[in-house]
């Protein structure tokens, strides 16, 4: 009977998750945790409302969805089942009430103070460690019947023994929801960064070709009047014309934009080699350190690993280039700027670190944008191409920063065997 009641539990728990999954994902409510909590909190009441009762104890899953409500909706959400909890079964009462309650605040306590660490393990590590976390409660639940055998004396050995199989049945069933109801919210975080990222995708695809099209037209006109200005400076002989290095300058400038719109819609290697990654960076490091010593920002490199890539070198360098011009340009003077390379296993880890203003949450999701920039003069090409290259190479690029303490840009890239 235990175990048909438990079972039937199992699918009021995993209830929440379904219905945030099909009706409420992409509405803002959905995103709420005191709504994930709410959820939460009517499964687990119930629980308690349809538990078995058996030996002066009530045996049911309320402490499933009190464990996933703490890892996945955080302590609002997690609060908010433990109160309902409580109070419902307050409510129902029995002799075994205080040992009730005070298992209610042993279970919340070990995800109340994991929480915070759970949501930054990679999706398997959280499944797993969910499943540890069902384990307490099963711990607690015995401690509960122990003390209440010990406290009344009422039970017989072999009431006490099949309490003790009722335990192990709880416990296996337990874990079993905990890592079925985490495995289901995994499954729902994955599903909506996947259609984040093909919605991104489709966009920077459409602007890329949009892009590419106008940047095309445009450059061909630019050429043609780019050489008749130059070809009037060279027959200037009296200087009657002193803007045209001005007005060349400024369609030099032109003609890198619409490269960088070019090199956003398709990265091209046109030359693919092995090379060392360190040299590369070197390369960067004294082509920059000129304009590092104008902004009075110090440029420290850390490039005791050497490993090697199979790419286009032009175009790696002019990622690393706007991703270092841009740390320098954000760091004020007397900052410091620093570049290091390290290896974990194939990947080159590269990682960029300045000591600028940083950027706040709202900046920092939309860094890698098409357009977007935090500099006052900029197009936001620069460090969307640059995320464009090192994606088109297989490689990853992440961003890091705290307001007021700086930057950290981190890029992977796989590397190949020195031969």
């Amino acid at each position: 009977m235990l175990t048909e009641k438990l079972l039937l539990h199992v699918l009021i728990v995993l209830a929440p998750i379904l219905l945030l999954s099909f009706f409420f994902e992409k509405r803002p409510i959905g995103q709420s945790p005191y709504f994930t909590g709410m959820l939460h909190s009517l499964s687990a009441i119930l629980c308690v409302v349809f538990a078995f009762y058996e030996g002066s104890l009530y045996w049911d899953l309320r402490y499933v969805p009190l464990v996933i409500a703490f890892l996945y909706g955080g302590r609002s959400a997690g609060g908010m089942v433990f109160g309902f909890i409580f109070v419902a079964r307050t409510v129902v009462g029995g002799d075994a009430l205080v040992f009730a309650l005070s298992g209610i605040v042993l279970a919340a306590a070990v995800p109340y103070f994991y929480c915070s660490k759970f949501i930054e393990l990679s999706p398997a590590k959280r499944v797993k460690n969910a499943m540890l976390m069902g384990v307490w409660p099963s711990f607690v639940q015995i401690m509960i019947l122990f003390s209440y055998t010990f406290y009344y004396d009422g039970e017989t050995n072999e009431e006490f023994a099949q309490s003790l199989s009722h335990v192990l049945i709880f416990g296996i069933i337990q874990v079993l929801a905990v890592g079925t109801a985490a495995k289901l919210y995994e499954l729902v975080i994955e599903r909506s960064l996947m259609k984040n990222e093909i919605e991104r995708a489709e966009k920077l695809n459409t602007l890329g070709e949009l892009a590419a099209s106008i940047a095309h037209e445009v450059r061909n006109p630019l050429t043609v009047v780019k050489g008749f200005l130059q070809l009037m400076q060279r027959d200037d002989k009296a200087d009657n014309h002193p803007y045209i290095p001005l007005v060349l300058s400024e369609l030099g400038r032109a003609e890198v934009i619409i490269s960088d719109y070019l090199n956003f819609a398709k990265p091209e290697f046109k030359k693919l080699e092995r090379f060392s990654i360190s040299q590369i960076l070197s390369d960067v490091m004294l082509l920059l350190n000129a304009l590092a010593v104008k902004q009075g920002v110090e440029l420290v490199s850390d490039l005791k690993s050497e490993p090697f890539l199979f790419t286009d070198r032009n175009q790696l360098k002019q990622a690393f280039v706007n991703i270092i011009k841009n740390a320098i340009e954000a760091t004020p003077s007397g900052g410091t700027v620093t570049v290091s390379l390290s290896v974990s296993g194939d990947q080159a880890v590269v990682t960029v670190a300045d000591t600028g203003k940083g950027m706040t949450e709202e900046q920092l999701s939309r860094i890698g944008t098409l357009f977007y920039t935090t500099k006052d003069k900029g197009t936001g090409l620069g460090t969307t191409v640059s995320v464009r290259i090192i994606e088109s190479m297989q490689g990853r690029v992440s961003f890091k920063s705290e307001l007021g303490k700086g930057t950290e840009v981190t890029l992977h890239l796989p590397t190949v065997q020195n031969d």
